[in-house]
């Protein structure tokens, strides 16, 4: 590959780089991905959005079944877990997209390289040099006009700890042989609260610790409250505010123990204890102190179309710093590096149109800016809330607790966020995105007809309560 010159060289194979590489291909460069990984697919394939998402369904289906004969079907109200079973439903989900990506990168004739790639320094000719250390020990040398940085993160842990078969990371507790039965959750955002809601669906005695003052701390407040009460009601034990967190392992699992909100010690001893404190950015050794790129805590900045300050190299995904780690963000990067690459029409990502989505029971789903958020911007704020009581589809459901709120400026009636809590949160937020993408108002939602009986519906009532005419409540 010495004499091949790539237009693009795509260091990592997740979201944001097998998206940048496939789209840039479609475009007609020439295209080179590099991923250390044995599996294309990244940490979201692999070890985060999909396997996850694979357990969660096994566990809401098991909420279903201890209480099948609710919907008229008898004999299964003493189903049994197959724990094997679902860690091999989980396994077979990821195993076939890996064999789509592997397909998608033969049909846009994409060279991939399996190893670990890093840059040299400037380009010199208008060319950039990537050395790529493969699987197999051997070296590479790929040279690119452009190149991608899309590396990826890893989970953080504690100062002090290491993960093992005790405390673990979304890594390692994919993996786990059995459910535990009692689990110790350190940190309330996504990934930690998806974790306790699918092993308390299992039946595992959950305790989740946060620092901060609520639970999935980005969301609106009152997202955070009604989330907080219905975990509550299934049983999981929340602390908040908590600090000095310590973890003694021992014969039964772990000791974990914590200073509670009003200064006393707390303890819970568990079989497992899941740190979900964050992600680091992946960029140790890609050869960044050789350009001038400077990291800062590790993260890499670009400008608002992801180039770097090192001319022809861009950066995408989990190691862009100010941009949320979401695997749809890192797409959306991708497409818009390729399109200017190529000299195609892109649009910069806008931070107020990315929606996030967490899905426990119930799911949680938001675009946007919080109540509070708006209010600290200058708009006059007018907010309509529709509870999930007055729809039907959620009544067939049997989900009718959580709402949708919408938050929106007085004066225009522009949509500023929507967030939602309840049945298929994650699914019904599309239309928020793109109501805000298309800067609609809430005059013109409530004029735009939704399916019945939809819990998308929910929306059209959500609308039309910020002028006090939702019909349904």
């Amino acid at each position: 590959m010495a004499d091949t010159i790539f237009d693009v060289v795509v260091l990592g194979g997740g979201p944001a780089g097998y998206t940048c590489g496939i789209r840039a291909a479609q475009y007609g460069l020439k295209v080179a991905l590099v991923d250390a990984n044995d599996r294309l697919g990244g940490t979201c394939l692999l070890w985060g959005c999909i396997p996850t998402k694979a357990m969660l369904f096994s566990a809401e289906l098991w909420d279903h079944l201890k209480h099948a004969d609710r919907y008229g079907i008898d004999g299964v109200s003493t189903p049994k877990l197959n724990w094997k079973n679902v860690l091999a439903r989980k396994d077979d989900v990821i195993s076939r997209h890996v064999k789509g990506l592997d397909f998608l990168m033969k049909k846009n004739k994409i060279t991939t390289f399996k190893g670990f790639g890093k840059l040299t320094g400037p380009a010199k000719d208008g060319v950039h040099t990537v050395e790529v250390k493969l699987a197999d020990g051997k070296a590479e040398t790929i040279k690119a006009k452009k190149v991608v940085l899309a590396t990826g993160s890893d989970a953080r842990v504690l100062p002090g700890y290491k993960p093992d078969d005790i405390i673990l990371t979304n890594y390692e507790i994919l993996k786990i042989a059995d459910a535990p039965k009692s689990l110790v959750v350190i940190g309330s955002g996504a990934v930690g609260v998806e974790f306790a809601s699918i092993f308390n669906s299992f039946g595992a005695e959950v305790t989740v610790l946060e620092v901060l003052p609520r639970v999935v701390p980005v969301e609106d407040e009152e997202i955070s409250k009604e989330l907080l009460r219905q975990f509550k009601k299934r049983g999981i034990d929340i602390n908040l505010s908590i600090k000095d967190t310590k973890i003694e392992k021992n014969k039964q699992g772990a000791l974990v123990t914590w200073t509670d909100s009003n200064g006393k010690a707390q303890f819970k001893q568990a079989e497992k204890v899941l740190m979900a404190v964050g992600r680091a950015p992946r960029t140790e050794g890609i050869g960044l102190e050789k350009t001038s790129i400077k990291p800062d805590r590790g993260f890499v900045m670009t400008n608002e179309w992801m180039e770097t300050t090192e001319p022809g190299v861009y950066a995408i995904g989990d190691i862009v710093g100010g941009m949320p780690q979401l695997a749809h963000v890192g797409s959306m990067a991708g497409l818009v590096v390729a399109a200017r690459i190529a000299g195609k029409y892109a649009k910069p990502i806008n931070r107020t149109r990315i929606p996030g989505c967490t899905y426990t029971e119930p799911q949680v789903a938001s675009v946007g800016l919080t109540e509070a958020q708006a209010k600290e911007k200058g708009y006059n704020v007018k907010v309509g809330k529709f509870p999930f009581v007055g729809n039907s589809k959620a009544t067939i459901l049997d989900a009718h607790d959580g709402f949708v709120k919408v938050v929106s400026d007085a004066k225009y009636g522009e949509i500023l966020g929507v967030h939602i809590i309840g049945p298929y949160a994650t699914e019904i937020i599309a239309e928020a995105v793109t109501a805000i993408q298309l800067e609609a108002t809430v005059e013109e939602m409530m004029f735009t007809i939704h399916a019945h009986p939809t819990v998308a519906e929910a929306l059209l009532d959500a609308f039309s309560s910020v002028e006090g005419k939702a019909v349904n409540v």
